[in-house]
């Protein structure tokens, strides 16, 4: 598995991986914050390749000095594998490198279902970011 910044060619097996495994209603809001977030800041947007194939995406961003783990999808098929848990160690790595202040988890509600992957990990509930104020990858 080789775990890598977001390159053009990925974009079609990216959306269709988030079709396959976001709900209607998700996927067109992280589809609106992807966007905006290749247009700002596109290392922090990394896939998981398994024999060229696009296996994992992570959506991340930094808000007010903050990092946050914006969205995390992998497809089915290589779920329970352990690239959730490497996106997610790649990408706090290069929040790291630019010297974030905390890094928080999204936790709205399409990302409930997988806080527990973030808890294994060694976050807490004050880890968790739930607010009115959306991110600005979120909001716009």
């Amino acid at each position: 598995m080789d775990v890598r910044s977001f390159q053009l060619a990925d974009y079609q097996p990216v959306t269709e991986l988030l079709e396959t495994v976001l709900s209607e209603e998700c996927y067109e809001q992280t589809m609106e914050a992807f966007a905006r977030q290749l247009s700002w800041d596109s290392e922090l947007v990394l896939v998981a390749a398994v024999d060229d194939e696009i296996a994992g995406i992570m959506i991340g961003t930094i808000d007010n000095g903050r990092g946050y783990y914006y969205r995390i999808a992998v497809h089915p098929k290589y779920q329970r594998q352990g690239i959730g848990k490497q996106l997610i160690a790649s990408l706090r790595q290069r929040f790291t490198q630019r010297n974030v202040t905390k890094i928080m988890v999204t936790a709205d509600e399409h990302n409930e279902p997988i806080l527990s992957l973030y808890e294994s990990l060694g976050y807490v509930a004050a880890d968790f970011f739930r607010s009115f104020q959306k991110l600005s990858i979120v909001a716009g």
